[in-house]
């Protein structure tokens, strides 16, 4: 993929936060301008109670902030799961979204036109649910039973490592495709017998109906991957420049500010604020490196052959050109200086 090199940078932050950021920030060539040509009249984002830097830039209007001085409008849209942020995509509804790198990669081979930008979390979001005083206690155990998942998202993908890794397969299970939020309450409900589970959703159910993580893995997580379409990176390099600054700078806030994003979650989701912290502290690791490369590369070349076992990838497609081809990490490289 060939983009215009074009940077521009807005003054960001004075006092504490602006100290933060520049521990991890560097100067974008080009210069502070005023305003820039290529700024669209609007500029659409997913947010997701999985993403916390996309609640703490919607809570704190930073984009509106970032690009007041040309009247771009900010249309945020939330993403129940990775499915619906690539569907988002794949029909125009947003520029921007946030899913699972699992989800990011099988979106790109079965002809999605997008790139992976930046690394928002390395999660451990996802795991094997049974309900409480359930007689699933193992891997083993989900053969012949029913199991609530999101297909095309990670906790999907995790229930079939899951069972490749004790030589079942989906075909061993009965896949019940609920959205998320939908499957915790099957499972509570007793209409599957377990679920692959998604943060905040499953903290909740762990802590407040007793459910069980029978099966935890955060190597079966592939992290958290902010996707742009391919055509808003070509037209507004700039702009996304820009966007992704306010991602770094919501990353070092919400490091330096935990109460604070964890109140942020908690409102966003509903959720009380012993929930949001697990999710957002215990299971969410923000001290990353945000630039995609051979860390997420491997992590998804391990996904690749489960993809084709469970007859995930379209006719014809090429996934290994697919994952070749997905990071386009020019701008963060720009604006992401790796602690010395």
């Amino acid at each position: 993929m060939s983009f215009d090199s074009r940077f521009s940078r807005r003054t960001l932050l004075g006092g504490a936060a602006g100290a933060g950021l520049a521990a991890g920030l560097t100067a974008i060539p080009g210069g502070v301008h005023a305003q820039d040509s290529d700024v669209p009249d609007k500029i659409r984002l997913d947010y997701a109670y999985w993403n916390p830097s996309s609640l703490v830039i919607r809570d704190q209007g930073w984009l509106e902030e970032e690009f007041s001085a040309e009247g771009a409008e900010i249309e945020w849209v939330w993403s129940a799961g990775s499915n619906k942020a690539n569907e988002w995509l794949r029909s125009d509804v947003v520029d921007i979204g946030s899913t699972a790198g699992s989800a990011a990669l099988l979106a790109r081979t079965n002809g999605s036109n997008i790139h992976t930008i930046y690394l928002f979390s390395q999660p451990e979001w996802a795991a094997l649910v049974a309900k409480e005083g359930s007689e699933i206690t193992k891997i083993e155990d989900l053969a012949g039973k029913k199991v609530a998942a999101t297909k095309g998202t990670d906790p999907y993908f995790f229930l079939l490592q899951s069972l490749a890794s004790v030589g079942l397969s989906g075909s061993d299970v009965e896949v019940v495709n609920l959205q998320h939020a939908d499957g915790r309450v099957a499972l509570i409900n007793g209409d599957v017998d377990a679920w692959s589970g998604l943060d905040p959703y499953m903290a909740q159910t762990e802590l407040e109906e007793g459910s069980v993580l029978f099966y935890r893995n955060i190597d079966f997580n592939t992290w958290g991957y902010l996707n742009i379409r391919e055509n808003f990176l070509n037209d507004h390099p700039a702009v996304v420049s820009r966007i992704l600054q306010q991602y770094e700078r919501a990353r070092l806030w919400i490091q330096e500010n935990p109460a604070e994003a964890s109140a942020i979650l908690a409102k966003e989701a509903e959720l009380t604020e012993e929930v949001s912290n697990v999710v957002l502290h215990d299971r969410t690791n923000l001290d990353i490196d945000p630039i995609p490369g051979d860390v997420q590369r491997a992590v998804l070349e391990v996904v690749i052959p489960i993809f084709e076992a469970e007859d995930q990838l379209q006719p014809g497609s090429d996934v290994q050109e697919a994952l070749d081809t997905l990071y386009a990490t020019d701008l963060i490289s720009e604006i992401y200086t790796p602690a010395s």
